[in-house]
């Protein structure tokens, strides 16, 4: 903590109503003060250089800049700040890509108060904390063979396929008959998978690897 007693926290996450609940979450802790709140990655690595925190709480599924290479960057540009990863989802390959980007924590959205304030205070001690599930996953992940095509699902093969052709979101959306927040999900899973940073180098990947007919 800072000589004041205050562990300064950022909120990273592109839902208006998430980023009000935690800010009241906040509130409720006298060693705990908001500094910042960011609607995506790239808004992230900005504001995180300017209010300088000491924890980040970083949703990974987001338009633009997803959590997980906004960690990386700002991990990369500022080693002192300590990242959380905070998500509805605890798939394998999100857990494993935030903890390889440097996040030092993985929660999910349904923690307690209590359990994510000892999460903020682990993480500005240099402690990891790992929600029951996201370390189950790992476990099961660890242990079972990996899966070829960078671990993409049918419907996600579906929409890699339509991205390679060029379509938008909204067009993938018609074409599949889906809401366009679905799509939104399926592309930023898709650009993790493969590890890509736009749209642009997933078609291109998929057309070298084969992964879409």
């Amino acid at each position: 903590m800072t000589e004041s007693g205050l562990i300064r926290v950022m909120l990273v996450d592109d839902h208006h109503v998430v980023r009000r609940g935690l800010t009241f979450f906040l509130d409720a802790f006298d060693d705990l003060e908001l500094v910042g709140e960011a609607a995506d990655g790239a808004e992230a690595i900005r504001l995180c250089a300017e209010v300088q925190p000491h924890v980040v709480l970083m949703d990974l599924i987001m338009p633009e800049m997803d959590g997980v290479a906004a960690t990386r960057a700002i991990r990369q540009a500022q080693p002192e700040v300590q990242v959380i990863a905070l998500t509805s989802f605890d798939e394998p390959y999100l857990v494993q890509g935030a903890l390889q980007a440097g996040a030092v924590g993985y929660l999910l959205k349904n923690a307690s108060i209590d359990d994510l304030a000892e999460a903020i205070r682990a993480a500005r001690a240099g402690r990891p904390t790992l929600a029951p599930e996201a370390l189950q996953n790992l476990i099961k992940a660890a242990t079972q063979p990996s899966a070829s095509g960078y671990g993409l699902t049918e419907r996600e093969r579906q929409v890699l396929a339509l991205i390679v052709e060029g379509l938008s979101n909204p067009e993938i959306a018609r074409r599949l008959v889906v809401s366009r927040p679905t799509i939104k999900t399926h592309v930023s899973h898709i650009l993790t998978k493969l590890g890509a940073a736009n749209r642009a180098e997933a078609a291109a990947l998929a057309r070298e690897h084969h992964l879409v007919t």
